[in-house]
């Protein structure tokens, strides 16, 4: 569950104020809108990235308002991935394991089992500039994934990929779901994401946030 309860955000000239939002357990749900009304801004508060100035956010019940990003137990796929680009595609879908201080063989048969899952097994020895942006953007899906989160924040993760390797994307986001159960939000502007993978779709919209229709 994602919940987000009477929360005001405010920087600089820009404000949300009194936002109310619920992800239940195990949905899929896409966060749409203009340019600049908040998307961005709402993922990174529920990241523990951006200070809120009032309200609650809750993390399958659990207060998280005050907790810092690496205490939230959740994944986070940004907009420019973040990948680190000194590190193989092995070292960047276990670096979240090892920051976790998993011992070594959990480590390798999880990154095997993620390298499987998201087609990635043969590139598991390249450095991410060796990879095309679908092969990356998975890569980043996998780093979000491997420590087994209840909660998947995405932002904007196919914006950037031609329409081809954005149907095989729909299928893997599909996949993943199906097989994780993870709760997901995802940020996009575009119809066919939304109608492709969404079972409950919300705009923002004037600062505010409503339950809408594709």
């Amino acid at each position: 569950m994602i919940a987000l309860e009477h929360l005001s955000i405010v920087s600089g000239t820009f404000a949300l104020e009194r936002v109310d939002l619920l992800v239940p357990t195990g949905r899929y749900a896409v966060l749409m809108g203009k340019t600049g009304s908040g998307k961005t801004t709402l993922l990174e508060a529920i990241c523990g990235l951006r200070r809120v100035t009032a309200g609650r956010i809750r993390l399958l019940a659990r207060d998280v308002t005050g907790l810092k990003p690496a205490e939230r137990d959740l994944g986070y796929v940004p907009q420019d991935r973040a990948l680190f680009q000194t590190m193989t595609v092995w070292e960047n879908l276990a670096f979240a394991l090892r920051v976790r201080r998993w011992n070594k063989d959990r480590i390798a048969e999880r990154v095997e089992e993620l390298a499987a899952l998201l087609g990635l097994t043969d590139l598991l020895l390249r450095r991410p500039h060796r990879l095309s942006g679908g092969e990356a953007q998975r890569v980043a899906l996998g780093r979000a994934l491997s420590f087994q989160p209840r909660v998947l924040l995405l932002d904007e993760p196919l914006a950037a990929l031609d329409q081809e390797t954005r149907i095989e994307m729909h299928t893997l986001l599909q996949t993943v779901r199906e097989r994780t159960g993870v709760t997901t939000l995802h940020v996009t502007h575009d119809l066919e994401d939304t109608r492709r993978l969404a079972d409950l779709v919300f705009q923002v919209r004037d600062g505010r946030i409503e339950e809408t229709k594709i």
